[in-house]
């Protein structure tokens, strides 16, 4: 076996104590300081990871054989991992994240009103419990075929540069250097869905929606274009825009809702300009270029001839997280499945979909699954995110026991 810019054998590793550790460090401002707490557990454990110019840390594990291109140099100067087309078996990509949202919220022991063992603070579920879950399934595997990668990113919550440039790679011209693309045939990523093996999600796009007519006194409103009248037929064919689309076995119908709505700027004026902003979310197979070109068409056509018609996305610096959905009876799927009802019982490994957009989206259409321990909420409320974050010991240790089975089946 041969680690990616490492030379020792991995050493033991608990996921708990690493856990208790990762917890208490703030990551909702910068993940640097988790970041280096990441590549240092590796070091302890026989793994001399890298960070790309992403932010992205990467460690890659290869079985006996497998070199890639690992006598390589990527164009910062750190060694590839695995050139896919060489590898002799799956490559296997292990993903979570290590940002956190605002405010932190201190770590705290203690236990459930079941009395079990629970770990309180922001990101003990969302997602450094995912990850503490990942991190075993890496360092116990002995690759006997393949590869296993891990790469963990900066800034799922926010815009997620570090998975656009895992999947996109990025040239020598950008401004923060290059980074060469993680490749990968299968995606196990950490997020929280108490051990169920989660095979699509839906996506999440927000745009603008401008009607655009005349000003004019308001006194003659016949000699204008009024655009905020216009949106009476705008939002009648937003709300029917889903009308006879066909759900998804998994997800559902999509959803269109409008969030936000101005127009105007006299109170005595026809006005020439009114703009609605829409969240969408969507079901495969859609994209937001699609919805885009759709929505707009939608509208044109049930306002009057002289309205003009624009929707426009939100700008960002990368792709909106687009739905996404694999094979339930993949063998990635079932691998998850088999390991997480091995450990905890035929309760766990349920597959289902995902109750949030993930950066999940990104690595497909390869075969992706989302899986770890924690929930998103439970019966008394919000979980991830709140104020209440925690996470169930039991369920940590149940789920990187899932992992190390799974990764085993899948490369070991």
């Amino acid at each position: 076996m041969s680690e990616e810019g490492g030379s020792g054998v991995a050493s033991a590793f608990d996921p708990v104590a690493f856990l208790a550790e990762a917890v208490p460090v703030e990551s909702h401002e910068s993940s640097d300081e988790m970041r280096g707490f990441l590549v240092d557990t590796l070091a302890e454990h026989g793994v001399e990871a890298r960070v790309d110019n992403a932010g992205n840390v990467r460690a890659t594990r290869r079985a006996d054989g497998d070199t890639g291109a690992a006598a390589g140099e990527t164009p910062d100067g750190a060694a590839r991992g695995p050139a896919d087309d060489d590898l002799d078996g799956p490559h296997l990509v292990l993903n979570t994240h290590i940002d956190t949202v605002p405010p932190h919220v201190e770590f705290e022991r203690g236990t459930d009103d079941a009395g079990r063992e629970v770990f309180r603070g922001r990101g003990s579920c969302d997602a450094k419990g995912p990850l503490a879950a990942l991190l075993a399934g890496f360092l116990a595997v002995e690759p006997a075929r393949g590869a296993v990668t891990l790469a963990v990113t900066p800034d799922e919550e926010t815009l997620s540069t570090g998975a656009d440039a895992l999947v996109r790679g990025r040239g020598a011209d950008h401004p923060d250097g290059p980074v060469d693309p993680v490749g990968g045939d299968l995606f196990l990523v950490g997020e929280p869905t108490d051990c169920d093996v989660c095979v699509a999600a839906r996506g999440r796009f927000e745009g603008t929606l401008t009607l655009t007519g005349s000003a004019a006194h308001a006194a003659e409103p016949g000699s204008g274009v009024n655009a905020v009248a216009a949106l009476e037929d705008a939002l009648a064919a937003v709300r029917a825009f889903d009308d006879g689309a066909a759900t998804h076995p998994l997800l559902g119908g999509p959803t269109l809702v409008p969030t936000g709505v101005a127009g105007g700027e006299a109170t005595n004026q026809v006005p020439a300009r009114a703009t609605v902003t829409l969240d969408r979310r969507s079901v495969p197979p859609e994209t937001a270029e699609g919805f885009r070109e759709a929505l707009a068409s939608a509208v044109h056509g049930a306002v009057a001839d002289e309205v003009g018609v624009a929707f426009e996305l939100t700008d960002r610096p990368t792709p909106f997280l687009e739905a996404f959905d694999t094979d339930p009876e993949h063998p990635l799927a079932t691998a998850v499945r088999d390991a997480a009802r091995a450990v905890g019982g035929s309760g766990d490994g349920e597959r289902r979909p995902f109750g949030a957009a993930t950066e999940a989206s990104y690595f497909a259409p390869a075969p992706t699954v989302v899986f770890g321990p924690g929930h998103l909420a439970d019966g008394d409320g919000a979980v991830a995110h709140s104020e209440r974050e925690y996470v169930r010991v039991d369920r940590v240790r149940d789920a990187a026991e899932a992992v190390r089975r799974a990764v085993g089946t899948l490369v070991g």
